[in-house]
């Protein structure tokens, strides 16, 4: 079970480090371009959306890591579980049927992290 939690948490840390930098360096057009959500929200709340993203992803892997206070991994997963719930929402509002799957594996994912972290596959 460890095996399979630390595979869910380098996935979820490679998939929200990418959609964070992505978010963080891109242009707006290219954004724009890529993700229609994106078009309807500020440039600046889109930069803003890329840090929990990117912290997440690091907190998904260096505590558990580095054995520098582990109990982040699992309040990473929690944050971006909320983070993806958000999500879920806005493409739900929205009707973006194919953005609403994708965010829901996402959360899944992080729910499993989370809760097998916090309970009985922690530290």
């Amino acid at each position: 079970m460890n095996i399979f939690l630390w595979i869910l948490q380098v996935l979820l840390a490679a998939m929200f480090a990418m959609s964070g930098l992505e978010k963080a360096t891109q242009p707006e057009d290219k954004l724009i371009g890529k993700y229609p959500w994106m078009g309807d929200v500020p440039l600046a709340a889109v930069r803003l959306i890329a840090v929990p993203e990117l912290l997440g992803a690091l907190g998904l892997i260096l505590p558990a890591a580095t054995g520098i206070a582990p109990i982040l991994t699992p309040i990473a997963a929690t944050g971006l579980a909320i983070l993806t719930g958000c999500a879920a929402v806005m493409h739900l509002r929205r009707t973006e049927i194919s953005g609403l799957a994708v965010t829901a594996v996402l959360f899944l994912m992080n729910v499993v992290v989370a809760w097998a972290r916090f309970g009985p596959y922690g530290w």
